[in-house]
């Protein structure tokens, strides 16, 4: 039986009315086209390639290697066929990949430049292995944007103000929402492990259990689709907004990373478990480069806010051992689960690129043989704040950097560093609440 034919197969079993087919786009938004189930695989998918120079607002930049606006071959990945279980009538979702004509990948599709990163570590016989904890914010539904967004009505009806991190009660207080994630995740193979309470007031922090960079990537795209629909349901909205909230926490997206030698073997560990040269490498090259690759981990003019709170969110690359302060936290652990967490990345990246950036840094740091800083003890908070404090100096970084190119790939590069730089110039021509109550009259 083809690939198709048990494709079809799944559907017809599961009685599939609807399919949803879509690729993930710069923003890490779904992109694509809804058709019945009955026509699923029955001709030629496509879609314009200018989907991934698209901006978040829904406008379009120029993509000088693809000035015609040329149509992708769009072809499913059998693995990630999954119901879709908010639907009213029974619907199916499943990604695509995207293909030029001559068959090579497009080369600017996060998918893809995930894929082309861990290439590079397959060709050296080495395997990563990535954990994403991912935070949201619940808030009310309100219509007016100029008004500071709230937390919603818990089940009891009183609305949550205060911080209550690890609160189990709080997190009792949104049960219903929670029982409906639970039970959506479990329906689409989602493999989330634990949830808490975080920092801000209905804010929340969901843990992924460790795998293949490429499928827990998928798994986050569709974690965040379940959540907002789930929030939804219960008469309220989700957000991943890196700071949604003035004086809130921040909301992150943090990554633990390893990395597994042919032999399954954690190569940061000797065979004595003390940490390998390799993991030294590994922490200096996310220490080297993650500056030029800021852009990924925060896209947005609002990212740079959840640097600036100090509210769990790091202000340098410093790195320690189960220090929460830092940018680059060691977890403690045995031998065989050594790893890094990165906790630069806000909640609003697209998971593909945060996860292929971060590889990609570690990477070159192993290749290149490059020593790190010392570890530090206390708060890295006392250290100077290191990090692109605006956006304009992150996309002046990534658009410059060899390194990014050589890694992640130069077309990409271009383009994402174009789209960001058209979504910059758009928040400068917009004039802010701010502006208008303190500058207006007394300047």
């Amino acid at each position: 039986m083809s690939e198709l034919e048990k494709l079809q197969s799944w559907l017809q079993e599961r009685r599939i009315e609807d399919v949803e087919a879509f690729v993930p786009d710069m923003a890490g938004a779904a992109r694509g086209k809804l058709m019945p189930a009955d026509k699923f695989g029955t001709g030629e998918m496509k879609l314009p390639e200018a989907i991934f120079a698209q901006t978040i607002s829904g406008d379009y930049v120029v993509n000088k290697n693809n000035v015609e606006d040329r149509d992708m071959l769009l072809i499913p990945d059998p693995k990630t066929l999954r119901p879709v279980p908010w639907a009213k009538d029974p619907a199916a979702s499943v990604f695509f990949d995207c293909y030029k004509r001559d068959g090579t990948p497009v080369p600017t599709s996060p998918r893809h430049v995930l894929r082309h990163v861990m290439q590079q570590y397959k060709d050296k016989g080495w395997t990563p292995i990535v954990a994403p904890e991912v935070e949201f914010y619940l808030i009310n539904p309100h219509p007016d944007a100029n008004l500071e967004v709230e937390p919603p009505e818990g089940r009891l009806g009183r609305t949550e103000t205060s911080s209550q991190p690890y609160s189990i009660d709080t997190m009792n207080d949104f049960d219903p929402f929670i029982n409906d994630v639970y039970k959506y995740c479990e329906a689409q193979d989602i493999r989330i492990d634990t949830l808490s309470q975080e920092m801000g007031p209905a804010q929340f922090e969901i843990n992924f259990l460790h795998g293949d960079p490429v499928t827990l990537a998928d798994q986050v795209f569709l974690f965040k689709r379940t959540v907002k629909e789930a929030a939804i349901e219960h008469e309220m909205h989700a957000t991943f907004l890196a700071r949604p909230m003035s004086e809130e926490a921040g909301s992150a997206l943090h990554i633990h990373q390893s990395v597994v030698d042919e032999q399954g073997k954690n190569i940061f560990s000797r065979e004595n478990g003390e940490p390998s040269e390799l993991f030294v490498h590994y922490i200096g090259g996310l220490q080297k480069y993650m500056p030029e690759a800021l852009l990924i981990f925060a896209p947005y003019v609002n990212s740079y806010r959840r640097f600036l709170s100090y509210w769990a969110s790091p202000v340098n690359l410093a790195w320690a051992v189960d220090n929460r302060t830092v940018g680059l936290r060691v977890p403690s652990s045995g031998p065989q689960s050594r790893r890094v967490e990165n906790r630069l990345a806000g909640s609003d990246v697209n998971p593909y690129l945060a996860i292929a950036a971060t590889l990609a840094c570690g990477y070159l740091g192993m290749i290149e043989k490059v020593e790190p800083s010392e570890p530090i003890t206390g708060s890295a908070y006392d250290l100077p704040f290191t990090l692109h404090q605006h956006i304009h100096a992150a996309i002046q970084a990534m658009e410059g950097s060899t390194a990014m190119r050589k890694t992640l790939g130069d077309e990409f590069v271009t383009l994402y560093c174009a789209v960001k730089t058209e979504e910059y110039r758009e928040f400068q021509e917009i004039v802010t609440p701010w502006e208008r109550e303190v500058l207006m009259f007394n300047v």
